[in-house]
């Protein structure tokens, strides 16, 4: 994104990026138990896609398992069923988590051209 090293910069170039970046900087890492089950080589981390089914690993809703129901690209944050929040009048809303705090522990492979991207990246 940026050859500074200062923080500043850093943030700057991230919440600035158009979305086409932003998307690929929506990714987690696989879970090693999903990797070790696979039985062939996978990247150690995907860009997370609505119906992956993921883990919280920190924060409020630490250790919470859920299919992704959506993935905000604008604001870097996704929803998963289950975590919810409740609002000032009693109702709950979907939370909104970033993926760095969550790990993917099965891949959605219902799309084929994913599903292809993974297969050749195994036999490499």
């Amino acid at each position: 994104m940026t050859k500074s090293k200062k923080p500043r910069k850093q943030r700057r170039a991230v919440y600035s990026a158009p979305l086409h970046r932003k998307r690929k900087m929506i990714s987690s890492h696989l879970s090693s138990k999903y990797l070790e089950d696979a039985k062939r080589y996978y990247p150690r981390s995907a860009v997370v896609r609505k119906g992956d089914t993921v883990k919280v690993v920190r924060g409020t809703f630490d250790g919470h398992m859920g299919k992704v129901e959506s993935v905000d690209t604008r604001s870097m944050r996704i929803t998963i069923d289950g975590a919810t929040v409740a609002k000032a009048d009693g109702t709950q809303i979907a939370a909104k988590i970033h993926p760095s705090n969550v790990i993917i522990t099965k891949l959605d492979l219902s799309d084929p051209k994913r599903k292809r991207k993974f297969e050749e990246l195994s036999k490499e």
